[in-house]
């Protein structure tokens, strides 16, 4: 229950949003309106009427804003699950800013004055006591170093961590209460997009880990000098604040400007593509969320990314399996890409016979399309809803992969309308496949399987020691799950019952035939009274056999 007394106040407000905007159902599910009655405080069920006017979609957005930045944080994560959420969900959670009144600068600066050692006077010339943006995490201030370079200071916001492992920790309650007692929420896997959320959050309060990432994702690009990231200031960067070079150049949402400027929009949606494909497919390791108010254009058609608290990465393992799937949809081998998608999700009960014909509809789907007339948004927002079709989860780092391909098609097609993606990965997607079939590859998978194999056999000895030592102690369990297995115990037991109410039925009716026969005795209406009692009962477990039967005949 929610009931701890040090989150009681907030519980009140998470519970008072949801009644406000018609959730007050959930309210009562999570246990939180008895816990908070029990706390002496009252909850007003009204006022919920007002907000009918709104789709499901449209309050859950609107009660995540009204909930504060952790839930705007949240939301943001639910935008990146595509396979659990429909497109009129995603859009609305795509909709939530992380936008939060500014702190004054006074307040921030002994906070900043104890992680960096120094006076600022000491280290800047100026400091704008005006943001440039503030944020739920941090918020940022340009300033200048003595030497007159510009920069921007990132600077996490006072007490916020005490804040967030509180929500965090109600969090996990609502999680695991809504898991266990909603099967409509049930199907959505709250404590996985909870698992995920936490992971993020937790390294987007890292400031020095941001700085660390846009470093690793730099020397990635060394070789592209169409591409800035923006340079780190190491001295003065620490987990509540970092500082990193200021960019000047034309804001990725600056139409008018670019082309004030004479860029060439085409090509800096071929430049910007470029190199987050060569992230994602060669590095493995890629900015997660490349829209364009994390893009500046640069003269001479170059382009700055900033931002890099949201990233994603991905094994080689992994990008094989996608370039596998990426080459299934655009050859036509449905088998291949039910294969991928299976060994990707967690649900044993797919029906794959019913998922290869319908992913075979879908590939003959875009199968007759040249490669330049496919939508790669298209076919990814396809695929995803065939995948809710058939209850399959993908795990955290592929749904940040495929929000990653939408969100950069986007990007392309903001510039450029008649931009392609795939046209771009097209040749990711052929060099891996070509290398993935080189001898000497398949040598190296050979070599780390055949290696495998001998540990897996070099430790069978020791596994099968702690199995028979496990069953000697009874703490060896087997736990078997078959599908369907409640509806077949249930009907068993139906049956059950029907067959022992019959045979009663009939032991009373020849026990009362017996008795008929008896003088003597008491009598009722003139016949023996046991008898007719008999016969009675007997006549009422007929008719509810009979209307049992016909019941159970009508639900088939």
């Amino acid at each position: 229950m929610l009931n701890a007394a040090r989150d009681l106040g907030r519980v009140h407000d998470i519970a008072s949003v949801l009644i406000r905007y018609g959730f007050g159902s959930f309210v009562r599910v999570l246990g939180m309106g008895k816990a908070l009655e029990s706390a002496g405080k009252v909850l007003h069920w009204k006022h919920a009427d007002e907000f009918n006017t709104l789709d499901t979609p449209q309050r859950i957005r609107r009660t995540l804003e009204d909930l504060g930045p952790t839930f705007i944080k949240l939301g943001q994560i639910l935008a990146t699950r595509v396979d659990l959420f429909p497109p009129q969900y995603i859009a609305e959670f795509e909709k939530l800013q992380d936008q939060a009144p500014p702190i004054p600068f006074d307040e921030l600066l002994s906070q900043i004055e104890e992680d960096i050692g120094q006076s600022i006077d000491e280290i800047f010339s100026e400091v704008d006591r005006h943001p440039l943006a503030a944020a739920s995490i941090a918020q940022v201030h340009k300033g200048v170093l003595k030497d007159g370079t510009p920069v921007i200071l990132k600077i996490r916001r006072p007490g916020l961590r005490k804040t967030i492992e509180a929500d965090l920790r109600l969090l996990q309650r609502i999680a695991d209460i809504a898991e266990s007692e909603s099967s409509d929420i049930r199907r959505f896997h709250p404590r996985e997009v909870l698992r995920q959320f936490n992971q993020s959050l937790r390294r987007e309060l890292d400031l020095a880990g941001e700085c660390r990432n846009a470093e690793r994702i730099a020397a990635n690009l060394v070789d592209d000098t169409n591409i800035i990231i923006p340079k780190v200031y190491w001295q003065w960067t620490g987990e509540r604040i970092n500082v990193q070079e200021y960019i000047q150049g034309i804001h990725g949402r600056n139409l008018d400007g670019i082309e004030k400027a004479g860029l060439d929009r085409k090509l800096l949606a071929d430049r910007g593509t470029q190199a987050v494909m060569k992230m994602i497919m060669e590095d493995g390791f890629f900015h997660a969320d490349p829209h364009p108010g994390n893009v500046f254009y640069l003269p001479d058609n170059k382009l700055a990314f900033i931002d890099f608290g949201m990233v994603g990465r991905l094994t080689e393992e992994r990008r094989e399996q996608v370039v596998g799937l990426l080459y299934g949809m655009v050859n036509h081998e449905p088998t291949k890409v039910a294969e991928i998608l299976e060994d990707w999700s967690d649900n044993i009960y797919t029906d794959e016979e019913v998922l290869t014909v319908d992913i075979e509809a879908f590939v003959d789907q875009y199968s007759s399309l040249s490669l330049k007339d496919l939508s790669l948004t298209a076919m990814l927002s396809d695929l995803m809803a065939l995948l809710r079709d058939h209850n399959l989860i993908l795990p955290a780092d592929l749904t940040l992969l495929i929000k990653t391909y939408i969100t950069l098609d986007g990007l392309g097609r903001y510039l450029n309308p008649d931009f392609n993606t795939l046209v771009f990965a097209a040749p990711y997607i052929q060099e891996i496949m070509l290398e993935r079939y080189r001898p000497e590859a398949i040598a190296k998978r050979g070599w780390r399987n055949l290696l495998s194999v001998v540990d897996l056999l070099s430790s069978l000895p020791k596994d099968l020691r702690k199995l028979v030592r496990a069953s000697r102690k009874g703490a060896f369990q087997v736990d078997i799950t078959v599908r369907h297995l409640n509806r077949y115990v249930n009907t068993l037991d139906n049956a059950i019952s029907r067959l022992t109410m019959g045979m009663v039925t009939a032991s009373l009716i020849i026990g009362s035939s017996i008795i008929m026969t008896v003088k003597g005795g008491p009598e009722l209406f003139g016949l023996p009274a046991f008898g007719f009692m008999g016969y009675t009962f007997a006549t009422v477990g007929g008719i509810w056999l009979l209307l049992s039967i016909w019941k159970s005949g009508n639900n088939q």
